[in-house]
């Protein structure tokens, strides 16, 4: 399950694909006992009509969380942009060092622009690699001065600067990895196919076109919510803005 939702389009197919069959098998299930007894209407709506109800609560519920997800994401990129201007500036407090690091950091931004960037996954492998590397160096560029040339303030904020860009890039990286949990995508499946069943086996006149739309409907909001909650295969994605207009000022 967990699988499948990294793929948005997938689940837009599989997810149509899975609901119309249940609905096909309550519509057989309808034939073979001949249907329902008239005496037994009023209550098979009220059931149908709370079981869809909770369906659409936990689909509301689940594209909160995804939106939820979606903004942190958007946060993280912007304070990762602050912290890299805000360490940029600090630098020509170093008394060595500072065109180096400077050199680092401009470095450094490119790599968390590709970070958001890329789709390709031996090259996400190459990007984390390079960033690590790229994190020390910088680490030992603005430490060293403070080993070597103890200045209390100006070391200060120059040294915990830095330590403010390694630990917004380690937050994006928790919030790129916190994804709605696959029970709760087991329990959204599991409620759409038991309501398609259900509709499919209380209708009056069968129309298969009919029992269509709402396997349809159902699979677009799974669409939408895998795709906020894909933040690199989706097609809304978090774009670097912040960290593309901080690269063109550092040039």
């Amino acid at each position: 399950m967990e699988v499948l939702v990294r793929f948005p389009r997938l689940v837009l197919v599989f997810t149509f694909l899975l609901l119309w069959l249940a609905a096909w098998v309550g519509l057989k299930l309808n034939k073979r006992w001949h249907g329902l007894a008239e005496d037994l209407r009023v209550d098979y709506s009220v059931v149908l009509g709370a079981t869809l109800t909770l369906l659409g609560l936990i689909i509301g519920f689940s594209f909160s969380m995804a939106i939820g997800r979606y903004d942190q994401r958007k946060n993280y990129e912007e304070e990762e942009a602050n912290a890299i201007g805000t360490e940029y500036l600090r630098t020509d407090l170093l008394p060595s060092n500072g065109d180096r690091t400077r050199e680092l950091l401009r470095q450094y931004t490119d790599l968390r622009i590709r970070f958001y960037t890329t789709r390709d996954t031996d090259e996400l492998k190459q990007i984390d690699a390079d960033t690590t590397r790229m994190q020390n160096e910088m680490w030992v560029a603005v430490s060293r001065p403070a080993l070597t040339q103890p200045l209390p303030v100006v070391i200060t904020l120059a040294v915990g600067g830095m330590n403010d860009v390694i630990n917004s890039q380690g937050y994006t990286l928790a919030a790129w990895r916190n994804r709605i949990p696959g029970p709760a995508w087991s329990l959204l499946f599991a409620t759409a196919i038991f309501c398609n069943a259900l509709l499919g086996f209380g209708v009056r006149m069968p129309n298969v076109k009919l029992l269509m739309v709402l396997p349809l409907v159902v699979s677009v909001a799974f669409f939408l919510i895998a795709d906020i909650d894909s933040p690199r295969l989706g097609t809304i994605r978090v774009h670097p803005q912040n960290l593309e207009t901080l690269r063109e000022g550092l040039k």
